[in-house]
């Protein structure tokens, strides 16, 4: 099972548009994909028509009290399934805290789930915390949202150095430009500093514009009611890109000059 996390230390990116759009686009290739919506605003699980509640909340969850895949639902979407948000996720970084080996906590939840799925597609809350840092240690690919704006290259180079820091050297960082307006000088300069900058961020860009905001009104994902749309096609290039840099040795860290390959995708 891959395990793909959409992140980004900031809000209002585009993390939750991507999260869903992604994971309808794995189902559609006919591999039987989870969506953990793990952010207690529960954006996912409103946009996947369901009711944010998880039995026992994030303390009965942390303490292993149910299997993860008891607490999945179904969604409209054939080969997808959810795991729903829950308002008490808010807190969830205090009952981590109280976990022997608090930071790969959520790694060993998610293991039993690969007799079930072969793709896990994790809605991450932003910001920075344990959370995030159990996100990335279980992670195959951190796919990050960036607006063009001098705030993203800080943040960055935050999370760069952040994974270099804790030596997660399989963890594949994926950052591609989302809510991009081209007719903007500052977006257009920031894009081809971070391109030099970063060379392995995405080809793939996400533009800013209404289609994609009405997401959120059909509470679905683009393709499934406007396959033929250019909001559409920019999911599913955004999704074949990830899956071939997963597949291959592409999606190396800006230090790295080499490394070992991620494994195949949805290798169950």
């Amino acid at each position: 099972m891959e395990i793909i996390a959409v992140y980004n230390v900031k809000g209002g990116v585009g993390k939750t548009t991507t999260a869903v759009n992604l994971a309808y686009r794995s189902a559609a290739d006919g591999w039987p994909t989870l969506l953990w919506d793990l952010d207690p605003q529960a954006a996912a699980t409103y946009v996947m028509r369901r009711e944010p509640f998880v039995e026992g909340g994030s303390k009965g969850l942390v303490r292993g009290e149910a299997e993860l895949a008891e607490l999945v639902t179904p969604t409209d979407h054939t080969g997808l399934d959810l795991l729903p948000a829950d308002f008490s996720y808010r807190r969830m970084d205090v009952h981590l805290h109280r976990r022997k080996n608090p930071a790969t906590r959520l790694m060993k939840l998610m293991r039993p789930l690969k007799q079930h799925y072969a793709c896990l597609i994790l809605d991450c809350a932003p910001g920075m915390s344990l959370v995030s840092e159990n996100v990335m240690h279980a992670a195959d690919a951190l796919v990050v949202p960036l607006m063009p704006s001098p705030l993203s290259v800080r943040m960055l180079e935050q999370l760069f150095e952040f994974v270099e820091r804790k030596k997660w050297p399989d963890l594949r960082v994926l950052p591609f430009f989302s809510m991009v307006d081209r007719r903007k000088l500052l977006h257009k300069e920031t894009i081809e500093s971070l391109r030099r900058r970063y060379p392995t961020i995405l080809e793939s860009e996400v533009p800013y514009g209404s289609e994609f905001e009405r997401m959120t009104l059909r509470r679905a994902p683009v393709e499934s009611y406007a396959p033929a749309s250019a909001a559409a096609s920019v999911y599913r290039a955004l999704w074949h890109e990830i899956d071939g840099r997963l597949q291959g040795a592409g999606a190396l860290r800006p230090t790295q000059l080499g490394g070992p390959a991620a494994p195949a995708l949805r290798a169950v």
